[in-house]
């Protein structure tokens, strides 16, 4: 298998990146700033890259600050959507019209946030689902979710970063797979997650589940995105006999449907 990029995937959705226009104010997070992070960066360091569409995540420095991504998703086009940052009392009418911008979700952070009402969260879960059919996305230490697998599974829709984050947690994620939650194959460079033992056991465990992204710039990660990357989940699905209908899966068709790209 190797470095062959023969079996790479002829087209890809990044269901994960950032924009950090510093046009619009950033908020420290444990003390830090991120450096910017523009479109023209992200298009340089993907370039190459078969990419027809993608998801600009809302980070931590961003708040619940909405201009940078309204301006970004204007940029690049209709191929891109955005999970944002709100708050539980943010307005239907604010959502609604967000939603007209191309947001299609909210992000919670349970690794650097402050939510722990995990009731509360699958309420506004339900909420934005109801409203617009949005979907939450946790970014999650996988080895705190014990607890809270069954009640996050009565969320209508769900979304994992980075693998769940940590190699004893592969199991809860898992669980959170095969009850339909999709998980992002991501952030390589933050996860302790055996990148290739994880790919392998969630597609087994559910071929819908797993979306490729690159989570550019990969801030206050041990490294950023690499192409090799890419390299490991091909070999992981081919050895787990899913061949190139599994490689489309993961990297395009699947964060197709899940962001209801055109």
């Amino acid at each position: 298998m190797g470095n062959n990029r023969d079996n790479w995937p002829k087209r890809i959705i990044d269901s994960h990146l950032h924009i950090y226009d510093d046009e619009f104010p950033l908020i420290e997070n444990q003390g830090h700033i991120p450096e910017p992070f523009y479109i023209d960066d992200y298009r340089n360091l993907t370039r190459g890259l078969p990419i027809e569409g993608g998801v600009i995540v809302s980070g931590s420095f961003q708040g619940f600050e909405q201009r940078y991504l309204k301006a970004a998703l204007e940029n690049l086009g209709d191929n891109f959507v955005g999970v944002t940052q709100l708050p539980g009392s943010v307005s239907d009418e604010k959502i609604q019209q967000l939603n007209e911008h191309r947001i299609r979700g909210v992000r919670v952070n349970l690794k650097r946030g402050v939510h722990r009402d995990i009731e509360g969260i699958v309420e506004f879960g339900k909420r934005i689902w109801d409203l617009a059919g949005w979907h939450l996305e946790i970014y999650v230490d996988s080895r705190e979710l014990d607890d809270m697998v069954p009640t996050l599974l009565k969320l209508p829709k769900l979304s994992v970063d980075h693998l769940g984050m940590a190699k004893s947690g592969l199991s809860q994620v898992r669980r959170l797979a095969e009850g339909g939650v999709r998980i992002k194959a991501s952030g390589f460079g933050r996860t302790e997650v055996n990148v290739a033992d994880a790919v392998k056991a969630l597609y087994k465990t559910n071929p819908d589940a797993l979306m490729f992204g690159t989570d550019l710039p990969g801030t206050r990660s041990n490294r950023s995105f690499e192409p090799s990357d890419i390299t490991t989940i091909v070999n992981a699905l081919e050895s787990a006999d899913g061949g190139a209908d599994a490689v489309d899966k993961v990297f395009y068709q699947n964060a197709r449907d899940f962001y209801q790209l055109p």
